[in-house]
Parts: C-alpha cells; sequence; structure tokens
C-alpha cells in the first residue's frame, strides 16, 4: 500500500506563489504518470498537473504556464511549483498517480485570498 503525503500548502495572498511537495513511501522510478489533483468545495476531483518517468508534463487549461510540475525518483516525490495564485486555486491539492489509486493521502489546503 503506497502511502502520500502532502505538504506545503497554506494562506496566500492572490499573485502570490506556493510550492507543494509530495513524500511516496514506495519507490516511483517505475509509476509512468504521477499527477497533482485538486478539489474545491462543492467540486469534483481534477487533475491540474501530471509528469511521465522520463520528464514530460501535462496540465490543465485553468494552470498552463502558472504551475510547474516536478519529480525526483531518486527521493521518490514529486512537487507543484504554483505562481500567480488565484481565489480559483483554493482547494484541497494532493499528489498520486495517473490514473489514480484508492490511496489518497490527506492532501494539503491551499486558500488564496486578500
Amino acid at each position: 500500500q503506497v502511502q502520500l503525503v502532502e505538504s506545503g500548502g497554506g494562506l496566500v495572498q492572490p499573485g502570490g506563489s506556493l510550492r507543494l511537495s509530495c513524500a511516496v513511501s514506495g519507490s516511483i522510478e517505475s509509476i509512468y504518470f504521477m499527477g497533482w489533483f485538486r478539489q474545491a468545495p462543492g467540486a469534483q476531483r481534477e487533475i491540474v498537473a501530471r509528469i511521465s518517468r522520463y520528464g514530460s508534463t501535462n496540465y490543465a487549461n485553468s494552470v498552463k504556464g502558472r504551475f510547474t510540475i516536478s519529480r525526483d525518483n531518486a527521493k521518490n516525490t514529486v512537487a507543484l511549483q504554483m505562481n500567480s495564485l488565484n481565489p480559483e486555486d483554493t482547494a484541497v491539492y494532493y499528489c498520486n498517480t495517473d490514473p489514480p489509486t484508492r490511496d489518497w493521502g490527506q492532501g494539503t489546503q491551499v486558500t488564496v485570498s486578500s
């Protein structure tokens, strides 16, 4: 059973930045896609970014150009650099494989507000 631990969330003003980190209990080297997902209040969980084991990336249109996903296969971590945050980015952020397993972490809350 894979354990996923997200961190780095917080309260930030519009236009600000945050860097999220995800520590995975097992090796991610063989996992083709790792992704970051988010769930806003009253909304379904959605994927915002994913990265292949070879480093190719895909982003949701809503975050393209503002978010950057990265992974460190040696350290079994996945990161999400978020810039130019706006209130619509407010959500709980999760990492998981893509497609996701059932083993979701607790997530990390990101709140963008003035």
